[in-house]
């Protein structure tokens, strides 16, 4: 994770910015502190990631890169206001002494790749259409040596894959179906057929951009009905507060950064 001491809206590189808008530095900071505390209440460790002055948006920490098994494809950012941040992300990775892949190909990280480890052996689940090109998709694989599945987004407010879908564990997902072209749906509904399905309402509140340790399901407290569909399936929901967050287009998950060692 990342402080968002430097946090601020100002530009707009995704339809929820709005440089007009004013931000709460303060409260910014006492939410993302109140997310690291459950994190840690919940029995996990969490990494700081020095915050860098001039890069506002370097609390949405899982964009940097994306780790499995302790190999990790590294970012690489589709707007210049972001691109400094992909150098952090590297450092840190190196000090933990894992095996860090520079990217060829345009890609943002956990924002457009999620990890299924035992669906179909384990899948690499890849979004594609606003931030990652496609050719990212065959990079991650070479790197990974993982399968990847290519899903195309066409809603500009899901710029990311996982404001759209997330793993809640080891083998199955969450998703809201409009957010994804239409053959992208069958390929989900193939994959996935038991597969938690997200409404639009739900899915605009940021409650797609959560993270699961496979019991616990840390998501945005105001996509309510998707808590109940989860607690009904078997997860424990545990919502957090992250209004000041979602101004720049992120919520819990663009928070975190998952350590797959």
């Amino acid at each position: 994770m990342c402080s968002p001491e430097h946090f601020a809206v100002e530009y707009a590189i995704n339809p929820w910015m709005d440089v007009t808008a004013p931000v709460d530095r303060d409260l910014a900071v006492k939410q993302w502190d109140r997310l690291r505390e459950t994190l840690i209440g919940l029995g996990h460790e969490v990494h700081v990631l020095t915050a860098e002055p001039g890069l506002p948006d370097m609390v949405y920490a899982a964009n940097g890169a994306f780790m499995v098994d302790g190999s990790v494809y590294g970012a690489r950012f589709k707007h210049e206001q972001r691109a400094a941040e992909a150098a952090a992300h590297h450092a840190f990775y190196e000090s933990q002494g894992c095996r860090f892949i520079a990217p060829s190909e345009t890609n943002e990280g956990e924002g457009d790749f999620a990890y299924v480890p035992e669906a179909h052996g384990g899948l690499i689940l890849a979004g594609h259409g606003f931030r990652t090109e496609i050719a990212a998709h065959a990079e991650a694989q070479e790197a990974l040596g993982r399968p990847v599945v290519s899903l195309r987004l066409i809603d500009p407010r899901f710029y990311h894959l996982d404001v759209a879908l997330a793993a809640i564990d080891d083998s199955n997902v969450v998703y809201f179906p409009g957010a994804f072209s239409a053959a992208s749906q069958r390929v989900l509904t193939q994959l996935f057929p038991d597969a938690v399905v997200a409404d639009g309402e739900d899915a605009l509140a940021f409650g797609l951009n959560l993270v699961s340790d496979g019991a616990n399901v840390v998501l945005n407290s105001e996509a309510t009905r998707l808590a109940g569909k989860l607690k009904a399936a078997g997860y424990t929901p545990v919502p957090v507060e992250l209004a000041e967050l979602k101004k720049g287009g992120g919520s819990v998950k663009c928070c975190i950064a998952e350590l797959r060692h």
